[in-house]
C-alpha cells in the first residue's frame, strides 16, 4: 500500500479509522522554522467531526502531538512525527457490515486486493485517514507563508444542484468562508445549502457537492514537466483524497467549448513582472506556474455510506438488504475544504524545495 507522498517533502501517514491512533511521519521540513502544536491544531479543528449539525456526529477533539523533530519550538531538520488519538471508537456499529461489503464504499475492494481489511470504519478508507494530510499540510503551509506570503483558501463551490456563484479569487479568505458551517464562499448561498444538507440527513441518505481552492502569492516557475507538472500533482494530490470523483483547473472542461482566441490569456505589464490578462490558465502553463493564481475545482461523491435500506449482497453472494449503522457525514464538502487546502500545500511544498535546490 503506498500511505507517501512527496518527493523531498515527503508525508508517511499511518492508523485506521477505528484503531487506537492516527498520523504521520514529515520527511524534508527544513530546519530553523519554529513549530509548535498551536501552529498545526486551527486546520485540525476545521477538519474534526461534530463541528456542526452538518456533519457526523462522532465526538473527537483530533489534539495532535509532535513526537520528534521539533526541540524547545523550533524544527531539527530531521523526521517530524504527529499523532492524533482515536477517541471515540464504536467498532460494534459495523458489526453487520462486516459480512456485508457496502454499496459504492471500498470494503469489497480493500478485501479483493489484501484479502482482509479493517471491518469497521473503513480502515484506511476513511476519512479519518485524512487527519494526517491536515497536520502535515498545516506545516508545509506554514513555510510557505513565512517564506513565500503564499495564502491557499478553498471554499464550498456546490452543493447537489445548488451553486454558490462566482467568488473573488483575490479576495476570498478563510474568516469569510468559516462564517457559516457549509463554508460556502457566497454568504447568500450558504443557508440554502445548509438546509439542503438538512433535508437529505433527516431521510438518513447523503449528497456531494464541489470544493474550489486558490493558491495567490505563488513565485513563476514551480512545476517539473513532464509527468511531475504542478497540474498533474495537484490532480494526483486531490484525487487521493478519500470520495474524490473529479478534478479540473482553470477554465477546467468549460474551456473545451471556447475557442483559442477567446481562451488564450494575453501578457501584460504588471509593476515590472509579466502576467495576464486573463487567468482561463489557471495559474498553470505547461506544468509550470506563471504567477498569476492556482485555482482549481475538486468533485465529490455523495457519501457511500448510508442508514437507508438498500438491496445488495454479502461477500458470499447472498442477497440482503443493508441498513448501515454508525455515525456519518451526509455531505463531505464542508469538512473537505481544510483537506483540500492541505493537500495543495504539500504539493506547493514540495515543488518549492525542488525549485530552490536547483537555483543553488
Amino acid at each position: 500500500m503506498s500511505s507517501v507522498f512527496g518527493t523531498l517533502f515527503r508525508v508517511s501517514t499511518f492508523g485506521e479509522s477505528h484503531c487506537p491512533a492516527v498520523g504521520a511521519i514529515v520527511d524534508g521540513a527544513p530546519a530553523g522554522m519554529r513549530l509548535a502544536e498551536s501552529d498545526i491544531q486551527p486546520q485540525l479543528d476545521r477538519r474534526r467531526p461534530g463541528q456542526s449539525a452538518l456533519s457526523t456526529l462522532r465526538e473527537e477533539e483530533d489534539l495532535v502531538t509532535i513526537l520528534s523533530g521539533v526541540e524547545d519550538g523550533i524544527t531539527l531538520g530531521t523526521p517530524i512525527g504527529l499523532m492524533v488519538h482515536n477517541k471515540d471508537q464504536r467498532p460494534g456499529d459495523y458489526q453487520e457490515m462486516s459480512q456485508v461489503p457496502r454499496p459504492s464504499h471500498a470494503d469489497y475492494t480493500y478485501q479483493v486486493k489484501y484479502g482482509v481489511r479493517a471491518s469497521s470504519g473503513g480502515g484506511r478508507s476513511s476519512a479519518r485517514e485524512t487527519i494526517a494530510r491536515v497536520a502535515a499540510g498545516a506545516i508545509a503551509e506554514k513555510f510557505l507563508a513565512e517564506r513565500h506570503g503564499v495564502e491557499i483558501v478553498a471554499w464550498v463551490d456546490s452543493v447537489g444542484a445548488l451553486d454558490a456563484g462566482s467568488v473573488d479569487l483575490e479576495r476570498i479568505t478563510r474568516e469569510l468562508v468559516d462564517r457559516h458551517p457549509v463554508r460556502s464562499g457566497n454568504p447568500d448561498m450558504s443557508q440554502a445549502m445548509a438546509d439542503l444538507i438538512a433535508q437529505v440527513k433527516s431521510r438518513d441518505d447523503s449528497v456531494g457537492g464541489t470544493v474550489c481552492c486558490v493558491c495567490r502569492n505563488l513565485p513563476a516557475g514551480l512545476g517539473e514537466p513532464a509527468f511531475d507538472k504542478l497540474d498533474a500533482l495537484l490532480a494526483h494530490a486531490m484525487l487521493s483524497i478519500p470520495a474524490s470523483k473529479g478534478f479540473e483547473i482553470g477554465s477546467g472542461f468549460s474551456g473545451s467549448r471556447m475557442l483559442g482566441s477567446a481562451h488564450n490569456d494575453p501578457f501584460v505589464d504588471k509593476g515590472g513582472r509579466l502576467g495576464t490578462a486573463t487567468n482561463y490558465s489557471g495559474g498553470v502553463q505547461g506544468g509550470i506556474s506563471n504567477g498569476e493564481p492556482v485555482y482549481f475545482r475538486v468533485a465529490f461523491k455523495p457519501p457511500a455510506t448510508v442508514a437507508l435500506p438498500q438491496k445488495t449482497a454479502r461477500f458470499d453472494g447472498s442477497e440482503t438488504v443493508l441498513e448501515a449503522k454508525g455515525r456519518h457525514d451526509p455531505c463531505i464538502v464542508p469538512r473537505a475544504v481544510p483537506v483540500v487546502e492541505s493537500m495543495a500545500a504539500l504539493v506547493l511544498m514540495d515543488l518549492l524545495l525542488r525549485q530552490e535546490y536547483r537555483k543553488r
